[in-house]
C-alpha cells in the first residue's frame, strides 16, 4: 500500500461482504484507500461485570497500542454494548485530532428494540457511525446541520436520519488531508 490510508480493525467475526461494504462507503467519503484487519482481542479483560457492559476508554487505548505506521487512522470494530463512566452507551469514540478510534455495532440492531432484524440498515448505521468517529480524528466536531453524518446521535433514531457523508462545511475543514 503507498498511499496512507485508513484501517478498520475487526474484533468479532464481521462477515466479508460486510466490512467490503464498509470500506467502500468509508473511502468514498473520505477519498482515502480503507483496509480490513482481522483482530483476536481477547475482550473479557475490558468487560464490566457490574456493568454487564465493555470499557470504551479502555478499548480505545488497546486499539491506540496497536502499531500499523502505514495507515494515518485506524477504527477498532465490535459486536459488544460499550460504554464510557459519564454514558449509559455509546455506538462508538475516538480520539479528536487522534489517530484511534471505535465503533460498536450492537446497538445498532433493530432486534434490541423489538424489531425485525435487517442487515441493509445495520450496515448503513455502522458505517455513518465509523465516518462519524473517523471526522473527530480529522479534528471535526459535533455539527448541527441536520443531515451531516458529524451530528450528534444519542439515539439510533438519531443516526438513521442523518446522511453517511459530512455536509459541505464539514467536508470543506478536511479537504487538504
Amino acid at each position: 500500500m503507498n498511499d496512507p490510508g485508513i484501517l478498520l480493525i475487526s474484533h468479532g467475526n464481521f462477515e466479508k461482504d460486510f466490512l467490503e461494504r464498509l470500506t467502500s462507503g468509508v473511502s468514498s467519503v473520505y477519498h482515502l484507500p480503507v483496509q480490513v484487519e482481522e483482530s483476536h482481542l481477547d475482550l473479557n479483560e475490558f468487560y464490566d461485570p457490574t456493568r454487564r457492559q465493555y470499557d470504551g476508554n479502555k478499548l480505545m487505548k488497546e486499539i491506540e497500542s496497536i502499531f500499523f505506521p502505514q495507515y494515518i487512522k485506524k477504527i477498532g470494530l465490535f459486536r459488544v454494548d460499550l460504554f464510557i463512566p459519564i454514558l449509559t452507551y455509546i455506538f462508538g469514540q475516538a480520539a479528536l485530532n487522534g489517530e484511534t478510534g471505535i465503533a460498536s455495532l450492537y446497538r445498532l440492531r433493530n432486534e434490541l428494540y423489538g424489531m425485525k432484524k435487517d442487515e441493509d440498515l445495520l450496515l448503513d448505521r455502522f458505517q455513518k457511525v465509523i465516518v462519524h468517529e473517523l471526522g473527530h480524528t480529522f479534528g471535526l466536531i459535533h455539527c448541527y446541520h441536520p443531515g451531516c453524518v458529524m451530528r450528534s446521535s444519542t439515539y439510533v433514531e438519531d443516526i438513521d436520519q442523518k446522511s453517511y457523508k459530512l455536509c459541505t462545511s464539514c467536508q470543506a475543514k478536511i479537504v487538504n488531508l
